[in-house]
C-alpha cells in the first residue's frame, strides 16, 4: 500500500448536488424551486400556511392544557433495583434513595424526585425512600420483607381552603331550589 493508493470506501463520500449550474445538470434554471415568487427565494418559513384559507391547526378545537412548571420524576422498576443489587451496584443493607441511585450510576441524573414502579420481581429486603410508589411496587417490596417510605407532599393551607370551598359548592343544591322533602 502506498500513499497515492489511499482512498475512501465506496459510498463513504457523497458529493453535494450543485443546483443552478446549467441546463445539462438537470437542476438548472430555477434549481428545483418551481416558479417565481416567495417560495423561490431563500428564508421562507410558510409552515402551515394554506393560501389564506383558515389553517388546519386553527380549525381544530383546543383540547387539554400543559401544566406550568411540571415536575419530572426519575422512574425505576423493582426489577431494575433487583438487577442493580445482583450486579453489586447497590447495597441492599443500606437505605436506597434518589441520591444513592445517582451516585452508584443506576440513574443518570437527579430530577424532581423518584417514582417506584412495580414491574419485575424483587427478592432482596430493601428500605426505599421515594416520592411516589405504585401499589404493586409497595406490595413487591413488602412481600420481600422491605419497607417503602413515601416522602410527604407539602400541602399549603390555601390549597386546603380551596378544596373545602369547592367541596361545599358541589354539595349545595343547584339554582337555589330546595331538595325534595324540605319545607
Amino acid at each position: 500500500m502506498r500513499l497515492n493508493e489511499l482512498k475512501d470506501n465506496a459510498g463513504a463520500k457523497k458529493v453535494r448536488v450543485r443546483v443552478g449550474r446549467g441546463i445539462g445538470s438537470g437542476l438548472g434554471k430555477q434549481g428545483g424551486r418551481g416558479g417565481k415568487g416567495q417560495t423561490a427565494r431563500s428564508g421562507v418559513a410558510i409552515g402551515g400556511f394554506e393560501g389564506g384559507q383558515m389553517p388546519l391547526h386553527r380549525r381544530l378545537p383546543k383540547r387539554g392544557f400543559n401544566k406550568f412548571r411540571p415536575k419530572h420524576f426519575n422512574e425505576i422498576n423493582v426489577g431494575t433495583l433487583q438487577k442493580a443489587i445482583d450486579e453489586k451496584r447497590v447495597d441492599a443493607t443500606k437505605p436506597i434513595d434518589l441520591e444513592s441511585l445517582v451516585a452508584t450510576g443506576v440513574l443518570r441524573r437527579s430530577q424532581d424526585g423518584l417514582r417506584l414502579l412495580g414491574s419485575g420481581e424483587l427478592k432482596s429486603k430493601i428500605a426505599v425512600t421515594v416520592n411516589h410508589a405504585t401499589a404493586s411496587a409497595k406490595a413487591a417490596v413488602e412481600k420481600a420483607g422491605g419497607s417503602v417510605k413515601v416522602i410527604a407532599v407539602k400541602v399549603l393551607d390555601a390549597d386546603v381552603a380551596k378544596a373545602k370551598k369547592s367541596a361545599a359548592k358541589k354539595t349545595k343544591p343547584v339554582g337555589g331550589k330546595k331538595a325534595a322533602g324540605e319545607a
